[in-house]
């Protein structure tokens, strides 16, 4: 399928979302809104505003809805930006709760583990032996693809604390200074690896 939509400037843009019913009612503040946020991400928060009609999908047979290039009358821009705005909100709100667990999963990980060892996270022994040893299509265990893994990690972080006990102690790292070279995916896995409470030491 040729895409055949043309370029728009910002005023063009603006003209073609009140030719479709949007009520705009501070024109510069519009423009602005689309000169730093975008045409293309405002348009998922008006779109719940647009008209929808029920088609016949001539793939399946069956009734479907379909959006339309009008809006619901009384449908403002402020309301998309509006949206917008919330949404954003929501998600650095969302973002900080999640770097708090996360930073606190962090530190009760590198806690708990390092009183047992302070190489805990290389030594298969303090993980959980079904997780562990379960075998991946490549032929590694679940353990070593997560070691091999979070080597890399170690190897191209950049913080300067890394620097510096690399340059003072060498490798391997200690567990809380490991742990916190790692991304979250690396947290979670290693996470699921731990022993489940009441397993019994090897």
């Amino acid at each position: 399928m040729v895409y055949n939509r043309p370029w728009k400037s910002f005023p063009e843009q603006l003209e073609l979302l009140k030719s479709r019913g949007m009520v705009v009612t501070d024109e510069a503040a519009a423009l602005d809104y689309l000169q730093r946020v975008g045409y293309y991400r405002l348009s998922a928060y008006w779109y719940p505003f647009r008209k929808f009609e029920v088609v016949l999908d001539s793939n399946t047979g069956k009734l479907a809805t379909k959006a339309v290039n009008e809006f619901q009358p009384g449908t403002q821009f402020v309301d998309a930006v509006h949206l917008y705005l919330f949404d954003k909100q929501l998600r650095l709100k969302a973002m900080d709760a999640l770097e708090r667990i996360e930073v606190a999963l962090r530190v009760d990980i590198a806690h708990l583990l390092g009183k047992r060892s302070v190489f805990a996270h290389l030594d298969p022994d303090q993980l959980h032996p079904p997780f562990i040893r379960k075998k991946l299509r490549n032929g590694q265990t679940r353990f070593e693809q997560w070691k091999e893994k979070c080597q890399n990690l170690q190897r191209r972080s950049k913080e300067d604390f890394v620097k510096h006990y690399r340059a003072k102690h060498g490798e391997p790292f200690p567990i809380w200074v490991a742990v916190e070279t790692w991304d979250f995916g690396a947290v979670s896995q290693f996470f699921a690896m731990m022993r489940v409470k009441g397993h019994q030491m090897a």
